[in-house]
């Protein structure tokens, strides 16, 4: 059988139950795809706010590289976390000096080398630097080491992911979108060989509005007030993608998408 990597990329982690529907859907997906590696976006993994060293801990038992977006920093002692663990990235466009880094080469399952690259979109969110110009100074350093790339693009904007895609096409093995929780059904191969979904999706409760309460969030839609949100507890959600790529090339040659939920209760 020819060589390949097959990577599982989970969708944003939404506090407890995206962390039970982890626990729950996670051992399938590896029994039927027997993957290299796994990646996971973990912003939103603690209280469905950012993330503590205790559930990254915890989720580095699940994972081999978390990844994240602009919820990173809502809880502040992750900083140090983000400093001492290489396995876990914030955007690699924030600003120098921000504590932590945007991209990790590591060997998968079988001791080939793997980089991933955490980028986050400007459109609608913080206008930090030019996720399309970082990722050409890391493809600069990366390739040499590797030509197998996966990138989380976390972005709002779904013309700014497909932007993205088509401008790395060619260069990485993957560009997998983050961020909006609902995951897209476009997956496709570009021509170049490059992998690519706008969304990923979400792990989190099944019943809900993007892993919230809905209560909460009809609240906000009516009344237009500031709202707290907290994450639902109403049935299990996880969605994820997987490519498997020619280690030799970095080109996928597939992409496929899996979806899991169950109605009943997360309490």
């Amino acid at each position: 059988m020819p060589d390949r990597v097959s990577i599982l990329f989970l969708g944003d982690i939404i506090g407890r139950p995206g962390r039970n529907a982890l626990k729950k859907f996670l051992p399938g997906l590896v029994a039927k795809h027997n993957p290299s590696l796994i990646v996971a976006n973990v912003e939103n993994a603690s209280g469905g706010l950012g993330l503590t060293e205790d559930i990254g801990r915890e989720l580095l038992d699940q994972a081999d590289i978390l990844t994240s977006g602009n919820h990173i920093w809502d809880k502040k002692e992750v900083r140090d976390f983000l400093e001492r663990e290489k396995r876990l990235l914030r955007p690699a466009n924030y600003p120098p000096g921000n504590p932590g880094r945007g991209d990790v080469v590591r060997p998968d399952r079988r001791g080939r080398k793997v980089s991933v690259i955490n980028l986050q979109g400007r459109v609608f969110m913080e206008p930090i630097d030019c996720p399309f110009r970082t990722a050409d100074a890391l493809l600069e350093k990366i390739r040499p080491e590797t030509p197998i790339i996966v990138v989380d693009f976390h972005a709002e904007a779904t013309s700014e992911k497909q932007a993205l895609g088509w401008y790395l096409d060619g260069r990485v093995t993957a560009v997998l979108g983050t961020h909006t929780h609902v995951p897209t059904a476009d997956e496709r191969l570009l021509p170049g060989g490059t992998a690519y979904l706008t969304d990923v999706g979400m792990a989190g409760a099944a019943n809900s509005v993007i892993g919230m309460k809905r209560e909460q969030a009809l609240e906000k839609f009516l009344t237009a007030l500031p709202q707290r949100f907290e994450p639902a507890k109403d049935g299990l959600f996880l969605s994820a993608a997987v490519v498997v790529a020619d280690p030799a090339t970095g080109r996928a040659l597939s992409i496929t998408r899996e979806i899991f939920r169950e109605e009943t209760s997360d309490e």
